[in-house]
């Protein structure tokens, strides 16, 4: 996948996460696009809006986009690295690729999908990273209940 590309369909992503951010939520977002480039669905951590332990990211993107036949060649696009649950997804329904804003912040489960076929598009973006942090130093409850950190 060429990086223009790349970045293009994670501007989308990074539209999502200003949007959670503004509502409120976690500032991570994703889109699906499908293997001809469409836009098969985009969404927003939604964790806190909705009060749904289960509505990160990447689920909302993959339930926005709907019923696929198959997700072969589609590319899942997301902000952060894609944690454990998230990877599960995309490992379940044989989606092809995953680009990736940043990896630092969080280093989720990108390595097992690669381990497993998946294609793996880091793109180390300053922004996506910048967002996050800020987050994380405002908000660290919230972030360490978002990727299963909170102490018991």
């Amino acid at each position: 996948m060429d990086q223009e590309t790349a970045r293009g369909w994670l501007a989308t992503a990074v539209e999502e996460a200003r949007a959670g951010l503004a509502e409120g939520g976690m500032p991570i977002g994703a889109a699906l696009y499908g293997a001809d480039g469409t836009l098969l669905g985009r969404g927003r951590n939604r964790r806190v809006q909705d009060a749904d332990p289960a509505t990160h990211a990447e689920t909302a993107a993959f339930r926005a986009a709907g019923r696929q036949r198959s997700y072969r060649g589609t590319t899942m696009v997301t902000t952060l690295s894609p944690c454990w649950y998230c990877s599960g997804l995309v490992r379940q329904f044989g989606i092809s690729r995953v680009v990736i804003g940043e990896a630092v912040t969080f280093h989720g489960g990108h390595d097992w999908l690669a381990e497993h076929g998946v294609e793996i598009v880091l793109l180390d973006d300053a922004e996506c990273e910048s967002v996050l942090r800020g987050f994380v130093q405002q908000h660290p409850e919230l972030w360490g209940e978002d990727v299963g950190q909170t102490p018991a």
